[in-house]
């Protein structure tokens, strides 16, 4: 048992971005613009009105600093790691160099657990978008086109329709497929078509909160933290909402926000200078985006009381767009912002498709994931078979699954993973000091210790239903790890033997 507490030799890292198949296409603002594409996406066009109904109501903005607080800590110390280590595989990579294979297959599952979900859960919410859009200009496809069965059900009874024997959300399919298509055929021309989208949604969520800020009513304001109380949560059961507590699991509810810059960091294979670019990149679309989100949720919790996301129709699928018809009555706004949601979700669904395949890519290369999933194409130069079988994975189950836990599973596994970063670093830092940085995180002991303590926190704080599912699905990993990727481990078979030193 030993052997799964060994770790990677660092060598074997400068020998993979050697020979790597890779093409070095990104600089440091396209992959800012990655993590804003990334950042900006559910966080802002849909966990807005469900964070402030369901948990925080106008302290909202008071749960995204605490949000924002915590990555900042795990995104000083991703830092570290990407220009020590930049090579794709993001959180597992770091771990395997440091705390062992084990803790780095638990790592590499989490992530998985991360950004599948969060890849259904922005098709599923762009299908929402989309549908609206399709509304404004007098076309509507049938319900049971645009939802999966459960949800399809609820609607046709709430209709007083007959409850339809199938269903298949497919808006959410195709978008799936048309991004899987988009990454088969190149990053550079994935992060191209991601800098145009970027700059469209970064220049709404601009113009939303300048526009919106004049018609803030300070009464929908006042109080700023409601008192605690037991209202109908998301899931159907009772729960507390609001007050302090309420503040922390908004905190851990948006979190799923915040991924962008993790996916910078799995593309560190790819960066043209990915010592000096990939940390430039994670703290400056955290901090820009950050400022985003906590003007945005003033903003919309100013416009429209959070009471009043639970019973407006759409306004818990669509609160940007509901809040300013509502507040301002500009019809032509509402249409640019829904339109800029709908496009604007796709860079979301994107990079983190983008982001997936290269985690793959990383744990097949070590032997934990069969060989398949590290195939280069000998064109594109991409990992087309890895990208391919993600997004039919993700297609299918966005189209058939009602989103309901999923944004909990990813936060779940997002925490998880800035958890073991923050520890990884500092161990690393204390076992080889020696070690030539080109960043080093500031007052690391007091950084990484806060970084651990408040991500626990937080996952403390996430849906019970989530916490078990998610336990599940780590217990699940551990047995494929055990029956597949220890037999083949590269690692533990003397592969990198060579760049251990004597």
């Amino acid at each position: 048992m030993s052997n799964i507490w060994k770790t990677k030799p660092l060598g074997a890292y400068e020998a993979d971005m050697k020979k790597s198949e890779l093409k070095r296409v990104l600089g440091k603002w396209s992959l800012t613009a990655i993590g804003i594409g990334a950042i900006i996406g559910g966080g802002i066009f849909v966990l807005t009105g469900t964070g402030a109904y369901y948990h925080a109501g106008p302290a909202l903005a008071l749960s995204f600093v605490v949000a924002g607080i915590a990555c900042i800590f795990a995104a000083l110390c991703y830092a570290e790691f990407a220009a020590l280590l930049p090579v794709e595989g993001s959180a597992y990579a770091y771990a395997y160099g440091t705390v062992g294979e084990v803790f780095a297959w638990l790592i590499g599952w989490g992530l998985v657990l991360e950004y599948a979900m969060g890849s259904m859960t922005v098709a599923v919410s762009w299908s929402g978008y989309f549908n609206k859009f399709l509304k404004i200009i007098n076309v509507e496809l049938p319900y049971y086109l645009t939802n999966d069965l459960t949800t399809a059900k609820q609607y046709a009874i709430a209709h007083g329709l007959t409850e339809p024997s199938f269903a298949f959300n497919l808006p959410a399919f195709i978008i799936v497929l048309i991004v899987t298509a988009i990454l088969v055929k190149g990053t550079k021309e994935a992060a191209g078509a991601n800098n145009m989208i970027v700059i469209l949604k970064t220049s709404v969520v601009v113009f939303v909160i300048v526009v919106g800020a004049l018609f803030i009513n300070m009464d929908n304001l006042s109080p700023f933290i409601p008192d605690e109380k037991m209202i109908i949560q998301s899931d159907g059961k009772m729960g507390p909402a609001y007050g302090f507590n309420g503040i922390i699991a908004g905190a851990a509810a948006v979190f799923f926000a915040y991924i962008g810059f993790d996916a910078v960091s799995t593309q560190a294979a790819e960066a043209k200078n990915p010592r000096k670019d990939i940390p430039f990149a994670i703290i400056t679309s955290l901090l820009v985006c950050t400022a985003l989100y906590i003007l945005m949720s003033l903003v919309l919790t100013g416009m429209m009381n959070y009471k009043d996301f639970g019973t407006i129709p759409d306004a818990l699928t669509a609160p940007v767009a509901i809040a300013f018809e509502k507040a301002t009555g500009m019809d032509w706004a509402v249409i640019l912002i829904t339109v800029a949601a709908t496009i604007g979700l796709i860079s979301v669904l994107l990079v983190m498709m983008l982001g997936q395949s290269r985690i793959f890519l990383g744990m097949a290369k070590d032997g934990l994931l069969p060989g398949m999933f590290k195939e280069i194409h000998p064109v594109r130069k991409t990992p087309y078979k890895n990208t391919i079988l993600l997004g039919l994975i993700v297609a299918t189950v966005a189209a058939l699954t009602p989103i309901s836990t999923l944004v909990h599973m990813c936060s779940f596994g997002t925490l998880f993973a800035f958890t073991m970063v923050c520890f990884a670093v500092w161990l690393l830092r204390v076992k080889k000091p020696e070690l030539k940085r080109g960043f080093k995180t500031p007052m690391l002991p007091v950084v990484a210790s806060l970084g651990i303590l408040i991500n626990i926190y937080l996952i403390i704080n996430l849906e019970a239903t989530a916490i078990y599912m998610a336990i599940g699905w780590l217990a699940l990993g551990l047995l494929i790890y055990f029956l597949y990727g220890k037999r083949n481990s590269v690692l533990n078979s003397g592969g990198y033997d060579e760049f251990i030193e004597k």
